[in-house]
């Protein structure tokens, strides 16, 4: 199967309302090329799952800029400006998760799980409305899997089905994103040939990759 496709093919899968895992961390990871078409095109209401909402003028900040998400699930906004602005205002709804839980929650929902158990956020705001489990005495909160219509995640090598390898920290939450979304696609900044990525380096299995977008 031939897995490349343009930025324009990429852009057509998405849709109003969708909900989408974006990697990257403060922008760097982040599937640049593929967030510009989204910020250039009339998408809008869109549910985010990220790490952070990046700057104004970086990475996925800019449809903050655009007002093109009405909700975002994340672990910190403050490095855009605007954001705070948004949700002051009403206008965006914003979901905070503290990192470790975000991470573990798109992990719990690539690999089938119902949620995990974890004791941060115990007596705190973040607990009302969740499910707490006693465990051997211990208390723990139920926090349940979070799961996309459509990851779009940035590796640094890619080979011609779709394995890929993260250079450094921009490996983020790219791999927990490409098992937990029900369609993948890649932006991949060096594509080789099949084979030349050897096994125990690759990263995410070609298994979870529908589509590649080459730089």
């Amino acid at each position: 199967m031939n897995k490349f496709i343009s930025v324009e093919k990429a852009l057509s899968f998405l849709k109003d309302g969708m909900t989408l895992m974006i990697g990257g961390f403060l922008g760097n990871g982040t599937p640049d090329k593929i967030v510009d078409a989204i910020a250039a095109s009339s998408l809008k209401n869109l549910t985010l799952i990220c790490n952070d909402t990046a700057f104004p003028d970086r990475g996925l900040g800019k449809l903050f800029v655009n007002k093109q998400v009405a909700k975002v699930i994340t672990s910190y906004i403050g490095g855009n400006p605007l954001c705070n602005e948004q949700m002051n205002a009403g206008e965006l709804e914003v979901d905070f998760v503290p990192q470790g839980t975000l991470a573990e929650r798109i992990r719990s929902a690539g690999c089938g799980l119902g949620g995990i158990l974890t004791p941060t956020g115990l007596n705190t705001l973040s607990a009302q409305g969740k499910q707490i489990i006693n465990v051997d005495g211990k208390d723990y909160l139920l926090e349940k899997p979070l799961r996309a219509d459509v990851a779009l995640i940035r590796a640094s090598v890619g080979d011609e089905m779709g394995n890929l390898v993260y250079r450094g920290t921009s490996q983020n939450f790219n791999p927990l994103m490409a098992m937990a979304a029900d369609l993948v696609i890649a932006e991949v900044g060096e594509l080789v040939k099949t084979g030349e990525i050897a096994p125990e380096y690759v990263k995410t299995p070609s298994i979870f990759v529908k589509y590649l977008v080459v730089m």
